[in-house]
Parts: structure tokens; C-alpha cells; sequence
């Protein structure tokens, strides 16, 4: 007969490591599970390696059964995010659950439970998740896309999580789509115009990033994206810490000719970021660089050769946005990031996203370049 299940919370380094440890063996058989680095997982949940920390605070939990860990989940408090407009998401009261995974309906039920009594004890009054554990690093819930590997900071889950969260007595607040492009296929006659018309316009330029200029670069692109994201659902700035740790865990992968910010009469008003899928790179290495999957990961990154290309950020002034202007220096940024990706790496696809579902323009511009969604993920909330 099997064991009594346990829920209990956790703070150690070993309990930490079994947290990580968990989804190993959940996903084991999943072709389409990407196992993280281990080191980088421990690194999202321990508060002196995360500048997320800087304002915000999490409990993280274990289910065990018979001494084996069978669950997980963490629930967290981002003061940032509470400030912020109810209407855009979060707001005042709101907290957050993620990282859920579990062996089963029972013990997801049990782990939600346990997280909505700490949010509660904390006083919040309302939960959004999952979350794990910042916006900015893999929200929502997949709930479409299942056959194909997640692209680097995507998040994948089990199809029955979906309906085991939604029995817990959570509904969708927020749907987030990526979009899938083959990027080896000229763009349709329309947009080849509006981007040749761009071309020929001297008040516009397209410039590569300078990463020898790193941080003179992030700032740049940082000043656009919180004035382009502000109105956003979700929207949550991110701090000077967690700037830092994006750079450090970033800039291996960042390539010159795949990062473009736009100009207008000298200006600049919009940019674009692009990574080569470091997912293809770490998934044969089973989440560790050890005994030489350091050599190969480095080998990697002197000259990626992939096939995918995503897209996580893109972002346009709030000054320009719904204009004409606006959509040509997207779809100018798209394709001389394409052209480059295409000739210098091999690349034959684009992942766009994600993409809020209510975003109007990003959903035009991938419509007009003829994507398709590849995965939808979901975002629950649910009254406490």
C-alpha cells in the first residue's frame, strides 16, 4: 500500500537540489523535454544567485511519499508586480504559483493547496500562475504545441497539468502564443516593398548591435522595451540585479548581427533581439556540463550552427506604435535579422513569442509574414 503524501516547505541547499531533481525523472521519457543545466535551475531559486530576489520572495515546497519526492511547486510575492495596475494582470493582493509538477491529480491538488495558505498567510488575495518565477523567465502553462521541443527560456509541461489546475478552481486570465516561421522563404511581395521603401529612407537605419558596447547597448534597448512593455499585461520593470544577471546569463549567446535597434533621424526607437536555440546545444547534455559537455557547449557558442532562431523581444516606442512606421521598422528588423541568420547560421526557422493574445500588432506582423502558432501558453488566476 502506497505512502501517505507530505507536503512540507524548504529552504536548504539538499531540499533546493531535490527540487531541481524532480522533473529528471518525471520527463524522462518526454522527447520534447529539455532537461536545463542544473546549475542554472539552482540559480533561479536560491536568492543570493537571482537579482529577482532584490524584490521579491518565495516559498518553495516539496511533496514526498515513503522519503521519495513526488511533487513540487513554489509559490512567490513580487512587490514590484503589486504595485503595478490591477488591469494589467497583477496589481495589489496578487500572488503567484509555478515550477508545478507532480506525479499526479492528487498531489498537484495538495501542492496548489499548500502554496495558496502561504500566499494567503502572506495576505494576498488573488493568484496568477504558473509563473516560474518572474514574467520575464517562462510564464504560463502549455496547453497547445506538445510534439516539439521548447525553444531556449520556453517553458514545456505534461498535458494533463492543464486539467488538474483548472479542476484546482482555476480559470485563464491571459493566453501567451509563439509563432513559427521558415525563415528560409523569402517574405510575401507586399512586405518586401514596405521593407525596400524602408531601405531607400534615409531618415531610418538598422544597425547591429556593438557587444563590445554591452552595457551602453542594454541600456539602450532596456529605455525602449519599459517604455514599448509599459502598458503591457504583465508588465513588471526589471531591476538594475536582475539587468545584471540577464547580461551574464545572455551574453554568450549574443550575436552582433542577430540584435538589431532601429533609428529614426538618429534616434533610436526600436529594437529586436534574437538567440540562436541554445536548447539544441544543452539538451544532450541531460542538465550537466560534466565530464565534457563544457567542451561541446563551448565549441557551440564560438559559431552556432542550429536550426532555430527565436524571437523573445522585440519592441517599438510607445510614440510610434499603431503606425505605419511602426510595422515597417518591425518587419526591416525581421528580415536583416533573417537574411543573417539564414547565411552566417544555418538557420531555417523563426520562433516569434511570446506573444500576448490581445497584441494587436505583433499578431498583424505575424500574420502578414504568413506564421503559424506553434504553442500556446496559459496563464490561470484564481481568488483566495
Amino acid at each position: 500500500m502506497a505512502g501517505q503524501i507530505s507536503i512540507r516547505p524548504i529552504s536548504r541547499k539538499a531540499d533546493r537540489k531535490k527540487f531541481v531533481d524532480l522533473p529528471f525523472r518525471l520527463y524522462q521519457d518526454d522527447p520534447h523535454w529539455v532537461p536545463p543545466l542544473k546549475g542554472e535551475a539552482l540559480g533561479l531559486i536560491t536568492p543570493e544567485k537571482n537579482g529577482w530576489f532584490s524584490h521579491a520572495r518565495a516559498q518553495l515546497f516539496l511533496a514526498e511519499r515513503d522519503g521519495v519526492v513526488v511533487g513540487r511547486i513554489s509559490a512567490h510575492i513580487d512587490t514590484l508586480a503589486l504595485t503595478m495596475p490591477a488591469a494589467q494582470g497583477f496589481g495589489p493582493g496578487c500572488g503567484q504559483f509555478g515550477l508545478l509538477d507532480a506525479e499526479d491529480e492528487a498531489i498537484a491538488g495538495a501542492l496548489i493547496a499548500a502554496a495558496e495558505a502561504w500566499l494567503t498567510k502572506e495576505g494576498m488575495t488573488r493568484v496568477l500562475g504558473p509563473i516560474s518565477m518572474s514574467i520575464w523567465e517562462e510564464p504560463g502553462l502549455l496547453i497547445e504545441g506538445y510534439d516539439h521541443p521548447p525553444t531556449i527560456m520556453m517553458g514545456h509541461a505534461k498535458p494533463e497539468y492543464r486539467g488538474w489546475i483548472e479542476r484546482a478552481g482555476y480559470r485563464p486570465a491571459k493566453q501567451l502564443k509563439t509563432y513559427d516561421l521558415d525563415i528560409t522563404r523569402k517574405f510575401p511581395p507586399l512586405i518586401e516593398r514596405i521593407i525596400a521603401s524602408g531601405e531607400k529612407n534615409r531618415r531610418i537605419a538598422i544597425r547591429m548591435v556593438d557587444k563590445s558596447k554591452f552595457d551602453e547597448e542594454a541600456a539602450i534597448i532596456l529605455a525602449i522595451l519599459n517604455d514599448a512593455w509599459s502598458d503591457n499585461w504583465g508588465f513588471v520593470p526589471l531591476t538594475p540585479p536582475e539587468i545584471k544577471d540577464v547580461g551574464v546569463k545572455l551574453k554568450p549567446i549574443v550575436f552582433n548581427d542577430l540584435i538589431r535597434i532601429a533609428e529614426l533621424d538618429g534616434k533610436p526607437v526600436a529594437f529586436m533581439i534574437t538567440l540562436p536555440d541554445l536548447n539544441e546545444a544543452i539538451k544532450p547534455l541531460n542538465g550537466t556540463m560534466l565530464p565534457f559537455g563544457w567542451a561541446r557547449l563551448l565549441l557551440w557558442l564560438r559559431k552556432p550552427r542550429v536550426r532555430t532562431m527565436r524571437v523573445p523581444l522585440m519592441g517599438v516606442i510607445r510614440e510610434l506604435q499603431s503606425s505605419r512606421m511602426a510595422s515597417q521598422l518591425a518587419f526591416m528588423m525581421i528580415e536583416f535579422i533573417r537574411r543573417a541568420a539564414v547565411a552566417d547560421y544555418a538557420a531555417t526557422r523563426g520562433e516569434i513569442g511570446w506573444v500576448l493574445d490581445d497584441n494587436q500588432g505583433m499578431n498583424a506582423i505575424a500574420d502578414a509574414l504568413d506564421c503559424r502558432v506553434n504553442k500556446i501558453y496559459q496563464i490561470y488566476e484564481k481568488s483566495i
